[in-house]
């Protein structure tokens, strides 16, 4: 059969993540790989999850392998609710909060509840891939805003926004940014909401790396701040508890509650409520923030390590990101210079890293900046993987 023709019209110019494939060559055995966004495995807790599993199985059978509410396991919910407005000073009287399945569906619930075909949605650029791909689904135009030393360029998001009327909702990831590492400052989290507010648009606010700081100050997030309602907030656990239990948290105003709950129920009905009793165990028995200590120190070290490494062993000319926290860093090489095209020859010298274009409104445009990631790999393979780097660039920089 031919399938082509079935295709529909939104799903004909997504391509698949470019983070994803490049996984199908980082697991080839041998190969060092700085290309996922994955915590390390040291962070997670499987004795304890084991001993909650077990305990639910015997005592709590039913309610862990029956169908759910909607919105979300309540007593996860209620834990979730007081964690965010202690930590973060999140949630008013008017915001709502729901379980869904990953930060990924943040994103998808609040495409599908406010974007017609055509809308526009103002972005990072770079930004999450993942994220880009969601709203190329609703068949929305998606706007670049490029990224200053301190967050989104806020001149070119007003250019943007009076260039462009069709813009609905402004997506950032004001904390650690993926793929950059870089965090938007006080000053410009104020004036972003200012202009949304202004210009009636919704912010998306996107924090998975957010408890994740091993140096400087902690910020407020967009959604602390928020007195109109314009935020809406995707948290998650994967990246502080598991990734592979596909738990994370809306925080919305409830003028949007209707919308985005239907909408879940007519993608998923609900998120596993297994894993939700599961993390809403953990969080009444166990120090989940004594967890993320630890993950921030490890991180801390890798970071750091890498980036002495990359010191050392990269040329003149190259440049990169020194992030406060998260997963990444952001490289840009010299002009010229196409990252995919070094990818591929890294991947034969068994390194694998996403290049920058992945990460691009247009994505099929060459670029000259790559993302590397250090949560994963041990200090011996940051070591020889930035070697191999470096001298691959020293390479094509000598000609």
């Amino acid at each position: 059969m031919e399938y082509q023709s079935l295709f529909s019209e939104k799903m004909k110019g997504v391509k698949a993540s470019a983070i994803r494939e490049i996984f199908k060559v980082a697991n080839v055995p041998g190969m060092i790989s700085f290309a996922g966004g994955m915590p390390a495995p040291e962070s997670f807790a499987p004795a304890e999850i084991a001993e909650i599993c077990a305990d639910v199985l015997a005592n709590n059978p039913v309610a862990a392998l029956q169908y759910s509410v909607s919105e979300g396991y309540p007593a996860l919910r209620e834990a979730i609710r007081a964690r965010i407005k202690e930590k973060f000073d999140i949630g008013t009287e008017r915001d709502e909060l729901i379980v869904v399945s990953g930060s990924q569906q943040g994103m998808d619930l609040t495409a599908k509840a406010v974007l017609n075909e055509g809308d526009g949605v103002a972005c990072e650029e770079p930004s999450f891939i993942g994220s880009l791909n969601t709203f190329r689904t609703y068949n929305a135009k998606l706007y670049g805003v490029p990224m200053e030393e301190d967050g989104m360029d806020l001149v070119k998001l007003e250019e943007t926004l009076k260039a462009h009327k069709n813009i609905k909702l402004i997506y950032t990831i004001p904390t650690f940014q993926n793929p950059s590492g870089i965090t938007m400052s006080l000053e410009k989290r104020k004036k972003l909401l200012e202009i949304a507010a202004r210009y009636n648009v919704l912010i998306l606010e996107d924090n998975p790396y957010g408890e994740l700081r091993f140096a400087g100050e902690d910020l407020p997030n967009l959604k602390a701040l928020d007195t109109e309602g314009v935020v809406v907030y995707v948290g998650s656990f994967s990246k502080i508890f598991s990734p592979g239990l596909r738990l994370a948290y809306m925080v919305f105003d409830r003028g949007l509650m209707e919308k985005i709950v239907v909408g879940k129920q007519a993608t998923d009905v609900h998120t596993n409520i297994f894993a939700q009793i599961i993390l809403a165990e953990f969080l009444k028995k166990y120090d989940i923030d004594a967890n993320i200590q630890k993950a921030r120190a490890l991180y801390k070290h890798r970071c750091q390590y890498m980036l002495d490494c990359m010191d050392a062993c990269f040329p003149e000319g190259v440049s990169y990101t020194r992030p406060d926290g998260g997963l990444f860093i952001w490289v840009t090489l010299p002009e010229g210079m196409d990252s995919s095209a070094l990818m591929l020859e890294a991947t034969e010298r068994h390194v694998a890293f996403v290049p920058g274009n992945a990460f691009m409104t247009d994505v099929d445009t060459p670029t000259n900046t790559l993302r590397l990631n250090y949560s994963t790999m041990p200090d011996d393979k940051i070591k020889e993987g930035i070697e191999i780097l470096g001298n691959l660039l020293t390479e094509k920089r000598n000609g």
